[in-house]
């Protein structure tokens, strides 16, 4: 998961791009680059870090131009400490390309030997973004030989990626003269839209967010396997180039990903939680009478909404119990497990009177691992909590995610190969009531008929690419993010695995 924005205009884009670039931190705290375009010069900086730490002023001042593009990174694939991994990524041949990319490319390995064995094309890193650029470097070499670059040879360079790319990817690159690329893969996973500003400036990224929050009304959103190209002068061409595209977005995306107050593929962030909400509240009704209860809790952010419907549905008071520290970063995406397990009360510190002598029911977004639910629950009974009653909006996550959420390994999951009343025991609470796959499915999908189905792999064990075997997620295992010195916790979702603490 990372978040990426492209933007041209007619003046310069640095501060935007920036500006943007804040708006979708929440997508990635682990570096962060912009590279601009003055006539045919790239200028680019990246560096590992937050926005707010990578780019001071005289950063920005040198990056003039119109034309650029950013990207906040959360690494699933490759080193997550290499300042070389940080996107932007560039080649000069053909035209000179600058990428930045969103996603997870499932045989990137079959492809890093293509590139070189048949391509003869060199790639320096283990980034899948560096792959997916020079396999369409090539592509696009191939569609303009003995021709010049027009948007017909762009728009078949695309479909011949397609061909060749699997996995999810979301894509912006910037062709040196001509323009913007954006694509997405042809099952839609990652999301990507396209807005515009009263001066004609157009804007593409990840989130809605992004564009309304500087000033630009959305569009539409690129559909999958769609590409769109704006030219320097601002003008958008678009083309369907996947042969049979069908949407299926990424469900996690607005379980937990995405910032609530943005709109994903026709459908309401924010209103999908609170539907997330209305179907939990039955699941509790049918575990715990709700005079059992005294309070409802939400574990911030990304669950207030289901709380807040839930406690409504139940009539229950609805409390805030916890109080978030902003300035440390989130545990799902913190590197290393010493580094996690500490942050847990760093950034969570209880209000007492909320939980002394109640039996109280907290609600999450969903539960990974599992310590940081069972950290909750010892911080709510030394609160004085009489019962912890723990719901999560979201189904059990019992299987690995290879497109683009780093949970890849199943015996890191705390649901894989448990029954719930194990899970419960692990964790610690009195009750334990998670969300139901279908219901889930209903409640989100209701908010958009256009969509026939979603990415829901970590829940269902269904990858809609439909080229996922056992194997491949043990090959992809191997080339997972890699990890400090002695830093023994290579996964850089929450938490770790409960039977091995």
């Amino acid at each position: 998961m990372c978040g990426i924005v492209g933007v041209v205009s007619k003046t310069p884009v640095n501060q935007l791009i920036y500006d943007a670039l804040l708006l979708l931190q929440h997508r990635g705290q682990d570096a962060a680059g912009i590279v601009t375009q003055q006539e045919r010069k790239f200028f680019m900086h990246k560096a590992k870090g937050m926005v707010r730490d990578v780019f001071r002023t005289r950063n920005m001042r040198a990056l003039p131009g119109p034309v650029g593009l950013g990207q906040v990174r959360y690494p699933t694939a490759g080193n997550a400490f290499s300042e070389e991994e940080a996107q932007p990524f560039y080649v000069n041949a053909p035209f000179g390309l600058v990428l930045v990319h969103n996603g997870n490319l499932t045989n990137a390995k079959e492809l890093r030997k293509e590139l070189f064995v048949t391509d003869h094309r060199h790639t320096n890193t283990d980034s899948d973004s560096e792959v997916l650029l020079n396999v369409l470097a090539h592509e696009m070499d191939r569609a303009t030989r003995g021709k010049t670059l027009d948007k017909s040879a762009i728009f078949e360079a695309v479909r011949q990626v397609h061909l060749r790319v699997k996995g999810s990817y979301a894509v912006i690159v910037l062709i040196a003269g001509h323009g913007l690329l954006a694509f997405r893969d042809p099952y839609g996973i990652r999301p990507l839209c396209m807005g515009r500003g009263a001066d004609g400036t157009v804007m593409v990224g990840s989130e809605s967010v992004a564009l309304e929050g500087t000033g630009h009304d959305l569009v539409r959103n690129i559909a999958p396997g769609e590409a769109v190209f704006v030219d320097n002068e601002g003008q958008i061409h678009a083309e369907q180039c996947a042969a049979n595209p069908q949407l299926h977005p990424c469900i996690f995306e607005y379980i937990y990903l995405a910032r609530p107050d943005s709109v994903m593929d026709g459908i309401s962030v924010y209103r999908a939680r609170l539907n997330l909400g209305e179907t939990l509240a039955k699941r509790v009704i049918s575990v715990i009478p709700p005079k059992d209860i005294d309070v409802v809790i939400p574990i911030p952010e990304s669950s207030r909404p289901s709380a807040m419907q839930l406690a409504q549905l139940l009539g229950l008071p609805y409390r805030e119990g916890f109080v978030k520290n902003r300035y440390v970063g989130r545990t799902f995406i913190m590197p290393g497990q010493g580094v996690r397990k500490k942050s847990v009360r760093q950034k969570l510190n209880v209000i007492g009177s909320e939980f002394k002598g109640r039996n109280v029911l907290l609600v999450d977004d969903s539960i990974v691992r599992g310590t940081t639910s069972r950290e909750i629950v010892q911080m709510a009974r030394e609160a004085g909590a009489n019962k912890v009653y723990m719901a999560s909006a979201a189904p059990p996550v019992r299987f690995p995610n290879v497109y683009g959420i780093d949970m890849p390994t199943s015996a890191e999951l705390v649901a894989h190969g448990r029954t719930l009343e194990e899970v419960r025991e692990l964790i610690g609470c009195d009750a334990l009531i998670y969300q139901d796959v279908e219901a889930m499915k209903a409640a989100i999908g209701s908010l958009n008929p256009e969509i026939h189905g979603f990415d829901a792999s970590c829940f269902d064990g269904v990858y809609v690419t439909g080229d996922i075997t056992a194997d491949d997620i043990q090959r992809l295992n191997e080339d997972r993010v890699g990890t400090e010195e002695n830093d023994l916790d290579t996964s850089r979702l929450a938490l770790p695995n409960p039977a091995t603490v």
